[in-house]
């Protein structure tokens, strides 16, 4: 008899420690989940707003170079709205990223990206926007490293 309740006990022990480990491996599994869909969602408010600011660093480019030649005002007025429309294309993924990433380094980074953007509609001349584009250009570049070394 005893032989026989040490073999149900043995039975019921085995059972409870495999379902434990089974329990530990599913939350094990479930973080990793969690884990890889934040890493995911970073990386695609990164590249969102990466995107999003090379298409308002375009229209910026397309506007201001518009006005500094003497285009038609209709002209200009198109491109305008154009760029406002890119303009409020970096709001979204912004957000994102500033709400996913709190590493201070990657959101200084991309807030001089953004604002260096924003910057080129100021140039007096094509040669100052040349260079405010260079410049927006150089800081998108540090922005999307800082990024990519931050999540790797």
């Amino acid at each position: 008899m005893w032989a026989s309740l040490l073999a149900v006990l043995g039975t019921l022990a085995g059972a409870l420690v495999s379902g434990l480990l089974q329990h530990r491996a599913a939350r094990a599994d479930r973080t990793n989940a969690r884990t890889e869909q934040l890493r995911r969602d970073r990386m695609n408010a990164v590249t969102a707003l990466a995107v999003a600011l090379s298409d308002h660093r375009r229209a910026m480019w397309e506007v201001r170079d518009a006005q500094l030649a003497g285009k038609p005002d209709e002209r200009v007025q198109e491109l305008r709205d154009e760029s406002h429309r890119t303009r409020s294309g970096i709001t979204d993924p912004s957000v994102r990223m500033r709400l996913l990433i709190s590493d201070e380094e990657v959101r200084a980074a991309a807030l001089a990206a953004t604002h260096a953007t924003y910057a080129m509609r100021d140039a007096a001349n094509t040669e100052a926007l040349q260079a405010a584009r260079s410049t927006a250009l150089a800081l998108h570049d540090h922005f999307v490293d800082t990024a990519g070394a931050h999540l790797a």
